[in-house]
């Protein structure tokens, strides 16, 4: 299916809606620009269904940002190891986090430059096909319980996590990119895949402060501009998951951490999610919750029931936080990228722990 220009999308000046929602494929269809105009829209999340080769995916983010005047935020999950949408056509093949917490363990001082540099190939080569946001780095500790999230943890101690990840959102910076820490509190004490079943964390308050969500708390929204909660319940806190928790979000995040960057849900549609009830009413505890954006993946039938049924009043504040993360400064194109010496260097300097694929 051709590609469609400004011209032939109707671009809209509309402020960041509260929802983000995905595209099917590798090229946007009329429909999809369609539902992106909607409103309630305020993001797209990409996926490696998205993905063929960097000529393709930037001209896919080209026209979603065409889409309306003022851009969609363009996000994907793309942390390294395992959970990495592009991997071909030049992408860098990234290490999982818990390479750097291993180097770390070796070296701190290395390991935190290690982190600037992972981080600034993640985020300039994402930059350079037109990706806004990765939601990395993960905050959650290896105890060696989740397997969901093993190597995509940093550390088992939460100091070294928040080193790390304040190292790594440095590089992100350097190429123009936001960082959003997930999931809070913590996952990483729960066996079960909140992809698939509703975990359940029984520890009390005071101990989950004090280990998992503290990295939230001392890296700040300067650190961290974004933060997505877990489909995890803590009972002896809340009856509900983290992400639809008045208490965790509200009180707890922007309460006693100070937190005012910008809250994402974990996406709507996973198992972990479905104690909140039907998928617009998912979103609506997730927004009076304090979620600034809510994301609604890889089911557009039900994206749509949540832009036709949902009534929010997105607060200027809220959009303020939004519009924050869209980068500030030009990516470099592709060519140029690989030309520099800052990349160069990173690429270098990464190379005894990118896997042997790269």
């Amino acid at each position: 299916m051709p590609r469609h220009t400004r011209s032939d999308v109707s671009a809209t000046r509309l402020p960041p809606g509260p929802v983000m929602v995905d595209v099917a494929g590798p090229t946007l269809t009329r429909e999809e620009a369609r539902r992106l105009r909607h409103p309630l829209v305020g993001g797209v999340i990409l996926f490696a269904r998205n993905f063929t080769d960097r000529k393709t995916l930037r001209a896919l983010c080209a026209d979603i940002h065409a889409a309306r005047d003022e851009p969609l935020l363009i996000g994907v999950d793309h942390e390294g190891g395992r959970v990495q949408r592009f991997r071909t056509d030049g992408f860098t093949h990234l290490p999982p986090m818990r390479a750097l917490g291993e180097a770390w363990d070796r070296d701190p001082l290395d390991a935190m430059r290690l982190a600037t540099d992972a981080g600034y190939v993640l985020a300039a080569e994402l930059r350079a096909c037109g990706v806004d946001l990765s939601f990395t780095p993960v905050l959650d500790l290896d105890v060696g319980v989740s397997g969901v999230i093993g190597t995509r943890s940093l550390h088992r101690d939460p100091r070294v996590v928040a080193m790390l990840a304040r190292a790594l959102a440095q590089g992100l910076a350097q190429a123009g990119m936001a960082a959003c820490g997930k999931h809070f509190p913590g996952h990483g004490h729960v066996a079960a895949d909140s992809h698939h079943a509703v975990p359940v964390d029984r520890r009390s308050l005071k101990n989950i402060l004090a280990e998992d969500a503290a990295p939230y708390g001392w890296l700040g929204d300067a650190v961290l501009p974004a933060v997505m909660p877990a489909h995890v319940i803590y009972p002896k806190v809340d009856a509900r998951p983290a992400g639809f928790s008045p208490r965790w979000v509200g009180e707890i995040l922007r309460g006693q951490l100070g937190y005012q960057g910008v809250v994402f849900s974990d996406d709507l549609t996973m198992e972990g999610a479905a104690v909140a009830g039907d998928i617009t009413a998912r979103a609506i505890a997730a927004l009076q919750a304090g979620c600034d954006m809510v994301l609604v993946c890889n089911r557009p039938d039900l994206a749509d029931t949540v832009l036709a049924t949902l009534s929010h009043a997105q607060d200027a504040e809220s959009v303020a936080r939004i519009r924050r993360l869209m980068p500030q400064v030009p990516a470099l194109r592709w060519k140029a990228l690989q030309a520099e010496g800052r990349y160069q260097r990173a690429r270098a300097a990464l190379s005894p722990i990118l896997p042997q694929s790269a």
